[in-house]
């Protein structure tokens, strides 16, 4: 027998009561009605780091604009940009986008049917090339993500940190080697993993034992451990980054300026802003730099975003103004995360052209 024969016997004797239980149990997904390897895909980029409940109405409005890998490819920036905003992470977007294109180019439009040939599109790693070919294609390949680890890691009383790349690869191998002689179909198989991660062996609190179908078999159950499986090392305190943003209008529009290539929400429209916290007669400054005179400035409410490694601290101000002077925000174009390309926009522009990140949405700008 192999060094990890234990774990293959559990693994083998699971699947059957959670493949019975997925059938009785999955929730409507409008992705799981037509699992296409293009619908398979786009859900599970926008599933990265959001719910299910959230993603669903983003799913249907953009396979219902965007049905195939050309319409995606041909897409113009602003308005692709547009249906993924209030997401967050436009970085996976952006990757679609060129995965599209090089599926277009090299494949004449057709998503590639096999893992390594969709690993190597760009944005697509271990996880979601396992969910296209496996759910989608119907082939053994493994799912391993952070819900899977908590589920595999609890069923086989496992302490590995589930943080660590050598344990993610360990149960990749192990529910590989499974899959691989698995008479089932994996696409149920690998949705059951998902869903009773999502459902009962769920990320925060307690798990839902009583209704887990494993808590027959389940070592961590059995040995009273869940409350110490997973085993994952603390994360690192998020880095906390002073700015202050402006909210500045010039009668019905109000100005948006374009981050720069590098660094968070890269290449977005947002509210124009500055490192650090400005007191009232520093901003006004700013905003005489920039090339416009406020007519009045006043204070609105502190408010914080959080990214995923990151923490804005954002004070912020409005003001009105006028005398906008050609090439105004030549003086401040050359630092991080700005450039010149500041642009008035009215309520109708900014609802139906711009998207504008959840950060800059903490304040009332009409």
């Amino acid at each position: 027998m192999g060094e990890r024969s234990k774990e293959q016997i559990l693994i083998k004797t699971a699947a059957p009561l959670l493949t019975a239980w997925f059938m009785k149990n999955k929730r409507f997904m409008p992705w799981r009605e037509d699992p296409t390897p293009y619908h398979v895909w786009v859900s599970e980029i926008m599933l990265q780091q959001t719910r299910v409940d959230t993603v669903m109405p983003y799913y249907e409005r953009f396979v219902t604009a965007l049905p195939d890998v050309q319409a995606l490819a041909d897409c113009e920036e602003d308005r692709l940009l547009k249906f993924w905003e209030g997401l967050g992470y436009y970085s996976r977007v952006r990757n679609m986008q060129k995965a599209a294109r090089k599926i277009v180019d090299e494949n004449n439009g057709q998503m590639p049917e096999n893992f390594e040939e969709l690993r190597a599109l760009p944005g697509i790693g271990d996880y979601t090339a396992g969910a296209i070919a496996s759910i989608a294609l119907h082939q053994p390949e493994p799912v391993v993500d952070g819900n899977v680890l908590r589920v595999i890691s609890r069923l086989l009383g496992a302490y590995d940190d589930i943080g660590q790349q050598r344990t993610k690869q360990i149960y990749a191998d192990d529910l590989k080697a499974f899959l691989s002689e698995y008479s089932g179909d994996p696409s149920v198989f690998n949705q059951g993993l998902m869903e009773l991660g999502a459902l009962v062996c769920v990320p925060n609190g307690a798990p839902k034992c009583e209704d887990c179908p494993w808590n027959g078999i389940c070592t961590a159950y059995l040995c009273g451990s869940t409350d110490e499986i997973p085993v994952k090392q603390a994360k690192k305190a998020r880095k906390i980054e002073e700015k202050t943003v402006f909210v500045i209008k010039r009668e019905e529009q109000v100005g948006l300026e374009k981050r720069g290539e590098k660094g968070l929400l890269s290449g977005l429209y947002g509210l124009p802003m500055t490192d650090g916290a400005l007191t009232e007669a520093e901003a006004v400054e700013w905003i005489r730099a920039h090339g416009m005179e406020p007519a009045a400035i006043r204070k609105l409410k502190k408010e914080k975003h959080v990214f995923s490694h990151v923490e804005w601290h954002m004070r912020a101000y409005a003001a009105d103004v006028h005398e906008l002077k050609e090439n105004g925000a030549a003086a401040e174009a050359e630092k991080e995360g700005i450039v010149s390309n500041f642009v008035f926009a009215a309520r109708d522009e900014l609802e139906g052209k711009y998207a504008l990140p959840a950060a800059f949405k903490k304040w009332e700008i009409f």
